[in-house]
């Protein structure tokens, strides 16, 4: 890790209030490491240079459900890829290329079955 840019942040995303969670869950959602630029955005051409090292884990009730990549796709498209080898478990980011990971700000994702959830980004911290 000493050799990545300093651009390099860990995300957290948890999951909002939605429907059947009307708190929220802080036990649900993601821990991303990615490069964001003076925006707060995902820097694409960083993660492209270290595409290897913009990790996801996913989590569900405070345990690691899964491990994956960030990976930046055609149209722009970013996704977690958990398996290189299938595609039926990618998770999409709704214009991820867009948003800002900033404390306290929304961002949507959805699942590998396509049903769209809301996450705030609740830590952004340097490595």
């Amino acid at each position: 890790m000493n050799d990545l840019p300093k651009s390099f942040r860990h995300i957290r995303l948890e999951l909002a209030r939605e429907p059947g969670n009307p708190e929220g869950d802080a036990e649900h959602g993601y821990d991303i490491l990615a490069p964001l630029d003076g925006d707060y955005r995902i820097d694409t051409d960083t993660q492209k240079a270290h595409a290897g090292a913009c990790r996801v884990r996913r989590f569900i009730d405070g345990e690691t459900d899964a491990v994956g990549l960030l990976r930046h796709g055609p149209g722009g498209r970013w996704y977690f890829d958990y398996d290189p080898d299938r595609d039926d478990d990618d998770e999409t980011g709704y214009r991820f290329g867009e948003e800002r990971f900033v404390m306290g700000e929304y961002v949507s994702l959805a699942d590998a079955e396509g049903e769209m959830h809301t996450f705030r980004v609740t830590l952004v911290e340097t490595l």
